[in-house]
């Protein structure tokens, strides 16, 4: 792996996990809203989101899983991998202020594709508030030698 290439499927085994951590700020969940347009009340007003189950703001879904995409972009696989799928299953809520730590593991490689399955999970303090897996297309040796 280098700055400008990540890890090559030839490179990667299961088990293989990398994490990467991000504190979810006030900005992040002002400008994520203006920048997706979901400017749902539980993100953006304190006084309706303590009516709500959650007793206050929360961060939005979308918004912590990046942490994983952060994860896979600049971790492992790294830099020139490209998302093909992610499936999430959200467990428990991020509040401003929250450090999300994301830890991505590789469950398998397909050599002849490049493509690699990753389990994918976020944790707050401990508790899992993101599980998933992710698939995508990672570099490869064999594909440059053919170019």
């Amino acid at each position: 792996m280098n700055d400008l290439n990540g890890y090559d499927a030839e490179d990667l085994q299961p088990g293989m996990s990398a994490t990467f951590s991000k504190t979810i700020t006030e900005a992040d969940i002002v400008l994520f809203a203006a920048v997706s347009g979901d400017n749902n009340a539980v993100h953006v007003n304190e006084e309706f989101a303590a009516t709500t189950q959650f007793g206050g703001r929360i961060a939005h879904g979308i918004l912590t899983a990046s942490v994983i995409s952060a994860a896979i972009a600049n971790r492992l696989p790294g830099p020139g991998t490209i998302y093909l799928g992610q499936q999430l299953r959200f467990k428990a809520p991020v509040r401003p202020g929250d450090t999300v730590h994301a830890c991505v593991t590789v469950v398998s490689v397909d050599l002849a594709k490049a493509r690699v399955v990753l389990s994918t999970t976020c944790q707050v303090r401990g508790t899992v508030v993101i599980d998933g897996e992710a698939t995508v297309m990672t570099t490869s040796r064999a594909r440059r030698a053919k170019v």
